[in-house]
């Protein structure tokens, strides 16, 4: 290496670039283990509910306060809380103690207060559910399961001070407490003779709410020392009501893909909550519509969850540390732009070859879980989210690159129009695809919503993306194209007897042989990205 080279690699910029890919392998491996172990909560509880009314009843109370979660917590608050905390937490740390503690207390407040408004509502419809028992059964859960909704947001604030203090694995490791909850509360129900699986689903519910009470303990014991919370909170009101303010359009433009499953979830609970016919015509989905179709999605949030949230929850700091300087940040998304395509878009062939077996073997066989239809109900429901795996995780990285720039108009105008699109999109689909209508609906959204992001960022932030990196996006691309003729061949030579165990044998011989070809191809090729993940350090610990 040339001593010019060297000193370019000693730069802050590329210090801080090394970083986005450490911070990222940190997050990803974490987020890995939460996801396997989420896998192992799915295979237990698909196994109590089934693709049954009880299955779609327990999906819709999970996915009520999830969405919440998603949108206050981990998406609106965060987005608008972290980039001014992190200035303020290297430039005046005290500040940004009051600054931390205001939030939390108002978010406290505010969630609290919406749980209750909510409880309220979901207790009037109950008492007013007395002549459809199944209705009434899901608000019910519903009701349990909110007050995971409050406790969870804080922690998700919580969460975002740790990565700003440059503590990402903490945070990534937190759901791990959820999904030990889960299994924990479910595993009995294995062991008692005639166990109600309608019954068991309160305890279940319950353990998930137990679990946010324990992340928020977590949190704030791993920020022992980085934080001094405060009650004089007086100086940071004016930082407060600015983030206030700027929550609402980011709430929409980061919630896009949470807003459209929340959706999904609506349409295709309407069977349980309403009736088998709309004004007059049967309706295309049925009361297990709303168990397949959550359980697919756990799936396609996989990849999504440990690769493509991983990055953008590492670079989010980091551009806002940089926004002020064009080019370093340009430089900075471009990489976090590789690294998603890096991990998404083989992510997306991945799926849409392998999803089916997949299906069968997390949700049917060994022991109960999806009926045969059900199976087959799911794989064209997996099929069509996967095929965007790739755009969700870039339309994380692009909506808070435009935060960290301050610019929370622009994601918010295309996210609005991404989400009426959605819905008028859903409506029309369910007619033709059923349930799987509703996740190509999600998917040609995202990707449009990619496109629009993409374009914006040119307009508004004056970036170039492909700006001398066309070879390497080529790259990925044909990388990925490679790994799908790879996969295609192992799948037509190895076939499985029919029995779950050798099901599960061919995902694994097809995920390995995915893998292989295309981590060859990345070595093979001289990929950058294979190595900003796999570097143990960044460069300016090289130089020390």
């Amino acid at each position: 290496m040339s001593r010019d080279q060297e000193s370019q690699l000693n730069t802050p910029v590329a210090a801080e670039q090394d970083g986005i890919g450490k911070d990222t392998r940190t997050v990803a491996g974490l987020t890995l283990v939460s996801r396997v172990l989420g896998l192992v909560r799915d295979l237990v509880t698909v196994r109590v509910f089934g693709d049954t009314a009880v299955g779609s009843a327990f999906a819709a109370a999970f996915a009520i306060p999830n969405m919440f979660r998603r949108l206050f917590g981990e998406g609106a608050l965060s987005a608008a809380f972290l980039p001014e905390y992190t200035r303020m937490a290297d430039d005046d740390p005290r500040k940004a103690d009051a600054f931390a503690s205001l939030t939390i207390g108002l978010l406290a407040l505010v969630t609290g207060i919406i749980t209750i408004v909510i409880e309220l509502g979901l207790l009037a419809a109950v008492m007013y559910s007395g002549d459809d028992p199944d209705r009434a059964y899901s608000l019910k859960l519903v009701m349990v399961m909110l007050p995971f909704m409050p406790v969870i947001c804080v922690a998700a604030i919580l969460g975002g001070m740790l990565q700003s203090h440059g503590r990402f694995g903490p945070w990534a490791a937190a759901p791990i407490l959820l999904n030990l909850c889960i299994i924990a509360a479910a595993l009995p129900y294995f062991f008692v003779e005639d166990a109600d699986a309608a019954t068991w689903a309160y305890p279940i519910g319950i353990a998930a709410v137990l679990s946010a009470v324990l992340q928020v303990a977590w949190s704030v014991w791993c920020l022992r020392g980085r934080v001094k919370w405060t009650t004089g909170v007086s100086q940071a009101r004016v930082e407060a009501k600015a983030m206030l303010w700027r929550m609402v359009p980011v709430m929409i433009g980061l919630g896009t893909l949470q807003l459209n499953a929340f959706v999904d979830t609506l349409i295709a609970m309407y069977p349980n909550w309403v009736g088998p016919t709309i004004f007059g015509h049967d309706y295309p989905l049925d009361e297990s519509s709303n168990a397949v179709l959550f359980y697919a999605q756990r799936l396609y949030q996989f990849p999504l969850g440990v690769f493509g949230i991983a990055v953008a929850t590492a670079a989010f700091p980091a551009l806002s540390r940089v926004a002020k300087d064009k080019e370093r940040f340009g430089e900075m998304l471009r990489r976090g732009v590789r690294l998603s395509l890096f991990i998404g878009l083989p992510a997306s062939v991945g799926l849409m070859i392998v999803g089916g077996d997949l299906i069968r073997v997390m949700y049917s066989g060994f022991g109960d879980g999806f009926s045969d239809e059900g199976v087959v109900r799911a794989s064209a429901v997996l099929m069509g989210y996967a095929v965007a795996v790739w755009a969700y995780s870039l339309n994380q990285l692009f909506t808070r690159a435009f935060y960290a720039n301050g610019d929370t108009k622009t994601p918010m105008t295309i996210a609005l129009v991404m989400v009426g699109f959605n819905v008028s999109l859903n409506v029309v689909l369910i007619w033709w695809l059923k349930e799987a209508g509703l996740a190509w609906s999600t998917a040609i959204c995202a990707i449009g919503q990619t496109i629009a992001l993409v374009i914006a960022a040119r307009r508004k932030l004056g970036l170039e993306l492909l700006r001398g990196k066309t070879r390497a996006f080529g790259k990925i691309l044909v990388g990925s194209g490679v790994m799908a003729l790879g996969l295609v061949g192992v799948a037509m030579v190895y076939r499985d007897s029919g029995s779950w165990g050798s099901e599960l044998v061919r995902v694994l011989v097809l995920t390995g042989a995915g893998a292989a070809v295309y981590g060859v191809w990345s070595i093979v090729m001289k990929m950058e990205e294979l190595g900003w993940l796999l570097s143990r350090s960044t460069s300016s610990e090289k130089t020390e």
